[in-house]
């Protein structure tokens, strides 16, 4: 599935893709993947799009939350969760920099 989300999200020109690996992080999927489009119509579209194309795959209905707005929208894979933002608001909440940190280094810091 990871495959399938990087290749649609890029083909249709979603800018700064990042894939996050979940793994010993979390238990709630194992990749995210945090990507910006132009503006609210292109993050709509860029969701819409995954969404059908995720079914299309057989991966089944994924949930959508935020689609309304086109702000952020969060696609619930199962084993890919996918953020897809505006960019003020993407850097607003810089979320893959918050997953992105090495929890491993940072418990080892803690002890």
């Amino acid at each position: 599935m990871l495959d399938l989300v990087l290749t649609c999200l890029d083909d249709d020109k979603a800018e700064e893709i990042v894939s996050i690996s979940l793994e010993g992080k979390s238990a709630i999927a194992d990749h995210m993947v945090v990507a910006s489009g132009r503006s609210q119509r292109h993050v709509g579209a860029l969701a819409d799009h995954l969404t059908r194309r995720m079914k299309e795959e057989g991966f089944g209905s994924a949930r959508v939350e935020g689609l309304a707005q086109a702000d952020w929208v969060l696609i619930d894979g199962g084993d890919v969760i996918i953020h897809i933002f505006r960019p003020e608001v993407r850097e607003f909440y810089k979320l893959e920099k918050m997953w992105s940190a090495d929890v491993t280094a940072e418990r080892i810091a803690i002890s």
